[in-house]
């Protein structure tokens, strides 16, 4: 075989080595925020929908279950490591019909309702809440709310690892496709 003769072209840009916004990027640390984004993805699209345990669960309006891909895909955008709102009112819809709150989550949830309305173009329900819901939450029922969000998603995290873990059983011993049962000789 002939030495190959290696040419570098030069197009006479010149521009600065790109540098990466994470510090210290080595292969362990863009290993784990690959694997960071895969899980993100995988619980905007298949964590399962939180709500509370009651006899009324299935009153929860296929609408409002619609839209809850595209509100966790929003609070992703934003940066927000926690349920998005329309998940709040999915979760709290049951409790609502099980008896009176408190009226600190009563206005948690008509201003989480206005809010959900508000993104979704909801205009019917936009007036009906705008009657009702607080036009905005003390700081204390903001760190209600943000507990909550916390809270719901932190169990969809925990319901969708335990799913994948229950998915993907473990093979026992070496799989059918081992190298070594191959090529082995007859």
């Amino acid at each position: 075989m002939e030495k190959q003769n290696v040419v570098q072209l030069d197009f006479g840009f010149e521009l600065e080595p790109a540098t990466t916004s994470i510090p210290n990027l080595g292969p362990k640390s863009f290993k784990k925020a690959k694997s960071d984004f895969v899980l993100d993805f995988m619980d905007l699209l298949q964590s399962p929908i939180i709500v509370y345990p009651s006899q009324w669960q299935d009153a929860v309006p296929k609408d409002l279950l619609n839209n809850i891909t595209m509100a966790r895909m929003l609070a992703q955008m934003r940066g927000e490591h926690m349920a998005s709102l329309t998940e709040v009112v999915a979760y709290m819809m049951p409790r609502t019909f099980e008896s009176p709150m408190p009226s600190e989550w009563v206005n948690i949830y008509t201003w989480c309702g206005l809010q959900y309305a508000k993104t979704f173009k909801k205009t019917g329900q936009m007036e009906a809440m705008g009657e009702v819901a607080p036009k905005q939450l003390s700081e204390y029922e903001m760190g209600l709310l943000k507990r909550l969000r916390v809270w719901i998603y932190e169990k969809r995290l925990k319901a969708l690892k335990d799913n994948m873990r229950t998915s993907n059983p473990k093979l026992n011993g070496p799989s059918p496709n081992d190298q070594g049962e191959l090529f082995q000789k007859y």
